[in-house]
């Protein structure tokens, strides 16, 4: 067993290492760009949208009343009618890109103290690098990757996208992994 306070060279280590890995997927490959498409009316859906003053959250449409109006006819009309979508708004201030970097960095950090803590309860110091990087690694990816598949099954987003977010994560763990068992206390 290793206590997880010998473990914050790796912990935040491997924060940086997936804070520069995930820059490099995102702003240097390619495979994200088509993630989300461009509404064709796009200046009609926001003028629209601030006519009946949407203001920030997370809305389901058409949405049901309770569950009874899910048989209401006037309901099953406008799912037949369509479109049918889940949508996300924000305030219409400029995305400030320094706070979600900054979030995203305490989200590798605290997705490294889970991998710290559950590899450093499993293995015991100067266990084989490889054992280190599956216990980490497979931690990391549980955190980074397997938790965006719900976003698929329930609330429909693209399964290309969750896929390729899926193999993100797969990086972000073998990252995490590697400087996991490079740093391993002996």
């Amino acid at each position: 067993m290793v206590p997880i306070t010998s473990l914050w060279m790796p912990v935040l280590l491997s924060a940086v290492a997936v804070f520069v890995a995930s820059s490099i997927v995102h702003m240097v490959l390619p495979y994200h760009k088509s993630d989300y498409g461009k509404l064709e009316a796009e200046d009609d859906v926001m003028d629209a949208l601030r006519k009946a003053r949407v203001t920030s959250g997370d809305y389901l449409f058409p949405r049901p009343a309770n569950r009874a109006a899910l048989k209401d006819p006037a309901f099953l009309e406008k799912m037949k009618r369509g479109p049918a979508g889940l949508m996300t708004i924000r305030s219409s201030a400029s995305p400030s890109m320094g706070k979600s970097l900054a979030l995203w960095f305490i989200y590798c950090i605290v997705v490294a103290v889970f991998a710290a803590y559950l590899a450093g309860r499993a293995l015991s110091p100067g266990a084989p690098f490889a054992s280190v990087m599956r216990f980490a690694g497979t931690t990391a990816f549980a955190c980074f990757a397997v938790g965006l598949w719900q976003n698929t099954i329930w609330l429909w987003r693209s399964a290309a996208i969750t896929l390729k977010s899926t193999f993100d994560g797969l990086i972000y763990a073998v990252v995490t992994g590697a400087v996991f068992g490079w740093l391993w206390p002996h």
